[in-house]
């Protein structure tokens, strides 16, 4: 039996993901598997860029999935996102449609892409405490007494990963993990870059009009519904800063500004974690975001074509 495809979509924020995976899909008769940490709240809408009327393509719609799927105030991490991927995966491929995975949360894809089964391990809040009194220095210490199979790939520059790489060796010590078969695929992963000043360009470009089409509405109407303060800092930059201009803690200049610095600051935050991606082994095939959206969609479809195509992975 033929190893099905999986096409992957990514890049940082505002280069146009979603428009080219849903081009794509409508060409290549795909469903699109959303890699977004944020676009699985429902009501959550315009803060998260969801756009739910870009899936479709001269009046036909696009299936989608992993969006809409959890209410506002659930927790979602990495292995539950694993898990949700490999049931939408199968249920596409056995309408043999292509499963196309789009989005921005590097690490949601890397762990599709490699596999990565400490994922499962559950967060130790104590122990966390305790590192997070420590330096990174102290904490690279700690690290070295682990196996090198366990730390080789840790990000040593990362105080947050390097807490976890602890967490994750503490817990290997005294427990089994169990390795769970997942189907197998042959990928190929696809990056739309932009010029860091087009980049820029773009955010405050879409802030705005995500401002005028009533994104602080939207969280007011979370935090009338339950969703509190602290917990909207928890779903990301659009919804930590329009709560705190909500509770009078900026003014709406100061939001605006914020808000777009730290949008930006969060593209590059992304795009670096991507080369992390490559550097850990997987193959991207970078195009130029600026191209128009067909063009891109051939040179994509090229690609599929290539039968010498073989993952690095």
């Amino acid at each position: 039996m033929a190893v099905p495809r999986l096409l992957v979509i990514l890049g940082a924020t505002a280069s146009g993901k979603t428009n080219l995976a849903v081009q794509l899909a409508s060409v290549l008769d795909g469903e699109i598997i959303s890699a977004d940490s944020r676009q699985v709240f429902k009501h959550m809408d315009i803060g998260t860029g969801k756009d739910l009327n870009s899936y479709q393509v001269k009046g036909n719609k696009i299936p989608y999935h992993l969006i809409d799927i959890l209410e506002p105030g659930e927790r979602y991490h990495v292995d539950a996102f694993k898990n949700d991927f490999y049931k939408a995966f199968q249920a596409v491929t056995e309408k043999n449609k292509l499963p196309i995975l789009c989005g921005g949360t590097g690490l949601y894809i890397q762990n599709i892409l490699q596999n990565q089964i400490y994922t499962a391990v559950p967060n130790n809040m104590a122990l966390r405490g305790q590192l997070e009194n420590l330096d990174k220095d102290a904490l690279i210490l700690q690290l070295g007494t682990y196996a090198e199979e366990t730390t080789k790939h840790v990000d040593l520059s990362s105080k947050k990963r390097l807490i976890r790489a602890i967490e994750v060796n503490e817990f290997l010590k005294y427990n089994d993990l169990e390795v769970i078969e997942r189907p197998k695929f042959k990928p190929l992963v696809i990056g739309l870059k932009n010029e860091v000043e087009i980049t820029r360009k773009n955010i405050i470009s879409r802030l705005n009009s995500r401002l005028e089409s009533g994104m602080i509405a939207e969280v007011e109407s979370l935090l009338r519904n339950g969703i509190s303060h602290n917990d909207l800092i928890f779903y990301g930059l659009e919804y930590k800063f329009i709560s705190n201009y909500i509770v009078g803690l900026i003014t709406y200049d100061e939001l605006k500004l914020k808000l777009g610095i730290a949008i930006c600051q969060f593209a590059k935050r992304q795009n670096t974690y991507f080369r992390k991606m490559e550097k850990d082994g997987i193959r991207i095939i970078w195009l130029n975001a600026q191209l128009p959206v067909l063009q891109l969609s051939q040179m994509v479809i090229d690609q599929l074509k290539d039968e010498n195509f073989k993952s690095e992975l």
